[in-house]
């Protein structure tokens, strides 16, 4: 509204369909367009979920784009008790990529394909869906591949399937999901190199991050999806390669590792749907404390 009001173009996506903020996001939309923001509020018979921020300025004689892609909502109340991610890129292609999904939900471009972002429900299914066959292929041909998930859910039938067949070739899959899975870990034959645990502490885990082997040339994305049909099929939802191979380090070696080690929260999912506490470990982790610390 300040941008608004200092003769800026702004336009917002207001997302009236949102849990327990709807009549809160209508008298924001009505706020912001008394500032004279030009707001839209997405596509028919799609919820738009993707966290999107995109700055464009004039630099000089050129025009520099910056873009935000986080994992949690752009709200002052849960950014306090969620832990969510946010990657902040100047990248000329995520940038692209990101003018064009704008343009496509406030209604001038049919926009279906995309440089680097993955996004639903036009490619999501499909892309996740090759990436996780990437790594059957690098293990059958001798190289290294593992599949890690951290994300709020695990229910989509098609998705569970693939990496069950991923688990029969030898991939290791290891979630975090923190709510409801539907993977069954360790079944003899089907999924005994999947592994799938939940982490519940002081605050909402709300991240989502898929991290691929690939071979030994690792792959991160992260972005608003959750592995569940409505994410995949019924809702607008990004997920974004982080290209900086130091932060995609910090992402799988300090992040995810430490949600892997935890002892202090975690429970870990059994073959027969019941949960229990990690194995006992000689060092206590709490992945939360830890991360609080370190960052």
């Amino acid at each position: 509204m300040a941008a608004a009001e200092a003769g800026k173009q702004v336009a917002v996506l207001v997302e009236l369909k949102a849990r327990f903020d709807e009549r809160s996001n209508i008298g924001w939309a009505s706020r912001l367009e008394e500032a004279g923001v030009h707001v839209v509020y997405g596509l028919v018979n799609l919820k738009t979920h993707c966290k999107l921020c995109l700055v464009i300025r004039k630099e000089g004689d050129a025009i520099q784009r910056y873009v935000h892609i986080g994992t949690g909502n752009y709200n002052r109340a849960t950014a306090q008790v969620y832990t969510d991610f946010g990657l902040f890129t100047a990248n000329a292609r995520i940038a692209a990529d990101t003018s064009e999904l704008f343009n496509y939900l406030t209604g001038y471009s049919k926009q279906t394909s995309y440089r680097e972002l993955i996004v639903a429900p036009v490619a999501l299914r499909e892309r996740l869906t090759a990436l996780i066959a990437r790594e059957v292929e690098h293990v059958r041909a001798g190289r290294s591949a593992g599949i890690i998930i951290k994300n709020n859910a695990v229910s989509d039938p098609g998705i569970i399937q693939v990496l069950y067949a991923a688990s029969r070739a030898g991939v290791p899959v290891r979630a975090i999901a923190r709510g409801i899975c539907c993977l069954r870990p360790g079944i003899p034959g089907v999924s005994e190199t999947i592994e799938v645990r939940s982490i519940v502490g002081r605050f909402l885990e709300h991240s989502r991050v898929y991290y691929f082997e690939n071979g030994g040339t690792p792959v991160v994305y992260l972005g608003s999806a959750d592995l569940m049909e409505r994410n995949l099929d019924r809702r607008v939802e990004t997920l974004c390669p982080v290209l900086d191979p130091d932060i995609a380090r910090f992402i799988r070696y300090t992040i995810l590792e430490a949600y892997l080690t935890d002892t202090e929260r975690a429970r870990v999912l059994r073959a027969d749907g019941s949960y229990e506490s990690p194995a006992a470990s000689t060092e206590a982790v709490d992945a939360q404390q830890l991360l609080a610390w370190r960052t």
